[in-house]
């Protein structure tokens, strides 16, 4: 007996195969754009998180020195900067300095990792100084390394 058609039908073949295409495509569209926009959050976030804890750690900083506690002011500094200046060398530099009397901390500028700092020091001399800011390799968290 043979079959009553001698090709399997075609019609509508096509329209399937170009249905499941698309299909296909939006599909990896949709998990492309997806990934692609937690990528661009993931980078946002890491930004606003540089610059929040890049004024959080420059404030501490002058904050202390505000207060005379020089000793938390050095605990704001990087491995470097602890490693060029002791703790007693730093407290006596500090000490004989014109004292911070007041502080307003800028936006941190995220490619150079800087802060600028407004300072108003005993006597009433105004100065603009610039925080520079390294990462801790063992924590992450970023440190004041120097200020110019």
């Amino acid at each position: 007996m043979s079959p009553p058609f001698a090709a399997p039908p075609t019609e509508g073949r096509r329209a399937r195969l170009w249905l499941g295409l698309g299909v296909g495509a939006l599909a990896v569209l949709l998990c492309c754009g997806g990934g692609g926009s937690a990528v661009v959050g993931l980078a946002v976030s890491g930004v606003q998180a540089v610059r929040e804890q890049g004024r959080t750690v420059s404030t501490d900083y002058y904050q202390a020195l505000v207060d005379q506690n020089f000793g938390q002011a050095y605990d704001q500094l990087c491995d470097d900067a602890q490693r060029r200046e002791s703790r007693p060398d730093f407290e006596s530099r500090v000490a004989a300095e014109p004292q911070v009397t007041a502080y307003r901390v800028g936006d941190v500028d995220t490619n150079n990792l800087t802060v600028p700092v407004d300072v108003m020091l005993e006597g009433g001399r105004r100065e603009r100084q610039q925080v520079i800011l390294g990462q801790d390799p063992q924590t992450g968290g970023l440190e004041v390394c120097g200020i110019n």
